[in-house]
């Protein structure tokens, strides 16, 4: 049985603030906690940096194209924000599971934060955690691998674009004759064929790189953590500017990004007069109710989901009964919730 030890971390980790939730009654227990509902908002940004090619100037001279920028810069984007849910422990739901010689409820098994994962058996969850593809930036050949030596030993830069613009020229030519099938020495097969305007293709663009310049594209995932209140309208959980990316809320130099949170469960049924209060004489856990999230950006509503939110709910026991010698039950808890994800007997 998983008790001296546990609990007596627990109940040092618990808090005074935290001891008029035990259950009452003396004698030796584990402690547990029910969670509470948190909301991580997940703003996926993407940082774009651009470097110019080492002839950006000679662009519209030498290949006709126009307004190419010769210095470097770096843009940030919002690729998307998503939100989801985690269970951290609520300090005023911590209990203690009295050890009783009666009840076969003492072999309970506590996540690393002292949260309720099962009794009498072994719980195999694990909370989620998102799988975001995230680009990368791709590795660029430098494009002096592909110049002849006539383009090195050029006199000046000017020289160099030319004969570079020219040989850029020239691959495509070969390229078109090789698909005309006018070329003196044309591929074998298809696969031949395949791999040689490939590895043209990568040549003609290296080359152009270093006209039009290059563009990197890279993902990065920041997380904010809100606690569902009833009725929080309008909060401000970040702070976005195209130059400088995700900011904390305090930076004023980003437009605000938004959160709003409404309690959308439905109204407890009323106690019928006279009716004595439910005794919490046994394993309590969480019933969650519901919210309604939405996330907003510049006006606009990025993100709008309904989630559980053990704040929003209420609490049940499962009475002692069900925990007799006589009886096996086996209970799995969702520790992200605090509810009751599986429960059997025999």
């Amino acid at each position: 049985m998983k008790r001296t030890i546990i609990a007596l971390a627990l109940l040092a980790s618990a808090g005074a603030h935290a001891q008029e939730n035990y259950l009452p009654g003396e004698g030796e227990g584990i402690v547990y906690f029910l969670p509470k509902t948190q909301v991580a908002v997940d703003v996926i940004a993407t940082r774009v940096d651009f470097t110019p090619g080492e002839f950006g100037l000679y662009a519209n001279r030498y290949l006709r194209v126009n307004n190419v920028s010769t210095q470097p810069s770096t843009e940030w984007e919002i690729k998307d924000i998503r939100i989801r849910t985690t269970g951290v422990p609520d300090s005023t739901k911590a209990y203690i599971m009295k050890l009783k010689d009666k009840s076969m409820a003492s072999n309970i098994e506590l996540t690393g934060q002292g949260i309720v994962k099962a009794i009498n058996t072994t719980s195999n969850y694990k909370e989620e955690t998102p799988d975001y593809k995230l680009e990368k930036p791709e590795k660029h050949e430098n494009a002096r691998k592909y110049m002849t030596e006539d383009i090195l030993m050029a006199g000046s830069m000017a020289k160099m674009a030319e004969l570079t613009a020219q040989e850029i020229y020239n691959i495509r030519e070969s390229k078109n004759m090789i698909l005309r099938g006018q070329a003196e020495n044309m591929p074998k097969d298809g696969a031949s064929l395949k791999l040689i305007i490939s590895q043209l293709d990568k040549q003609e663009r290296t080359l152009t790189q270093s006209f039009l310049g290059t563009t990197d594209k890279t993902d990065k995932v920041f997380t904010f953590y809100v606690t569902p209140e009833d009725n929080l309208k309008d909060k401000i959980v970040a702070r976005f500017s195209s130059r400088l990316g995700v900011l904390s809320t305090e930076n004023l130099a980003g437009e605000p990004i938004y959160i709003s949170i409404s309690n959308t469960s439905a109204l407890p049924q009323p106690e019928e007069p006279g009716k004595k209060k439910k005794k919490d004489d046994g394993v309590i856990y969480n019933i969650p109710g519901k919210a309604r999230v939405s996330v907003s950006l510049t006006g606009k509503k990025v993100c709008d989901e309904e989630i559980q939110a053990t704040q929003f709910g209420y609490t049940e026991v499962l009475v002692d009964g069900l925990f007799d010698k006589k009886v096996n039950t086996r209970v799995i808890f969702n520790p992200v919730t605090g509810g009751v994800a599986k429960i059997d007997k025999d």
